[in-house]
C-alpha cells in the first residue's frame, strides 16, 4: 500500500544497521506507524535526518510492507520546539505514552490533536505540570478509555471539598478517612473538576492530580513501567517546587 503526503509527528527514532533509522510516527490519517528509513545517516542526508527528529512535524511518502512501512521521502513542515531540561523530559514522557498505549494502524484523530496541542504548549513554555495533566486526560480519551472527572462512579457529582482516587473502569471514588495512605494517593475533588472543565487547578492540587492519573495510566500499561519513569527515578523530581507549579510527570 502506498502512502502519499501523510502528515505526522515523529515520536521516536533509533539507529538501525549501519545507515538506517527505525522511526515511530503518529499520523493524521493512519494512526501510529513504524517506518524504516534506509540510508539516512550518510553525510548527504542531513535534511532528511533532521526531519526525523523527535517531535518534528513532517509530511512523508512511504510504502507499507507488513508491520513496517518503507520511507521514500520526508520533509519538515515547521521547526520543532527546541526543548531543554524539564520540558524536554516532558516531551519524551508524552511521546513514550503514545508509543506504549496507541495501537498501530488505528486512526485516532483526537489523540493526534492532543499531541499537536501538547507540542504547541511545550514550545510556548506553558506550565509543565498542567500541560501534562491535560495531555494524559486527552490521551486516555483519544484511545477510548477516558473518564468522567466530574461525577463519581455512581453518578453523583464530584464534591470539590472531598478527596478521590480514580478507578480506571469507574472514575472518581471518594476517599473516606485516611487509612492506608489513601489521602496521599488521592486528589481533591476541586482538582478533578478543574480537569473536567479544562481550567488549571491551584498549584497545591497538581501533585494529587498527577498521582491519581498515574495509577490509571499504570493500569493500562499492564504492569510495565515507562522508560521515562525509570530514567527520572521519582517523577516528583520534575517540576517539584519550581515555578511550574507541582510535579510535572
Amino acid at each position: 500500500m502506498r502512502i502519499a503526503g501523510e502528515h505526522a509527528f515523529v515520536l521516536h527514532a533509533r539507529a538501525w544497521r549501519e545507515t538506517s533509522l527505525l522511526v515511530e510516527v503518529l499520523c493524521a490519517e493512519e494512526g501510529r506507524m513504524g517506518l524504516v528509513a534506509r540510508g539516512v545517516r550518510g553525510p548527504k542526508k542531513q535534511a532528511l535526518r533532521a526531519a526525523l527528529q523527535p517531535m518534528q512535524y513532517i509530511r512523508f511518502d512511504a510504502v507499507q510492507k507488513g508491520e513496517l512501512a518503507h520511507l521514500n521521502s520526508a520533509e519538515a513542515l515547521d521547526v520543532a520546539p527546541r526543548l531543554q531540561g524539564e520540558a524536554m523530559l516532558s516531551g519524551f514522557y508524552a511521546s513514550e505514552l503514545v508509543l506504549r498505549l496507541a495501537p498501530r494502524h488505528d486512526p485516532q484523530p483526537e489523540l493526534y490533536a492532543a499531541y499537536a496541542a501538547l507540542r504547541a504548549r511545550l514550545g510556548a513554555g506553558e506550565p509543565l505540570a498542567w500541560t501534562l495533566r491535560r495531555f494524559e486526560r486527552d490521551l486516555l480519551d483519544g484511545i477510548g478509555v477516558g473518564l468522567d472527572y466530574g461525577h463519581e462512579g455512581d453518578g453523583d457529582p464530584v464534591d470539590p471539598a472531598a478527596r478521590y482516587r480514580l478507578d480506571p473502569g469507574h472514575g472518581p471514588v471518594r476517599v473516606r478517612g485516611e487509612r492506608g495512605g489513601d489521602r496521599e494517593r488521592s486528589a481533591t475533588g476541586r482538582a478533578l473538576l478543574a480537569l473536567s472543565d479544562d481550567v488549571a487547578p491551584p498549584a497545591e492540587d497538581l501533585g494529587g492530580l498527577r498521582r491519581v492519573l498515574r495509577e490509571v495510566l499504570e493500569s493500562h500499561l499492564g504492569g510495565r513501567p515507562l522508560a521515562s519513569w525509570q530514567l527520572l527515578g521519582d517523577l516528583g523530581r520534575v517540576g517539584q517546587g519550581g515555578p511550574q507549579g507541582g510535579s510535572s510527570s
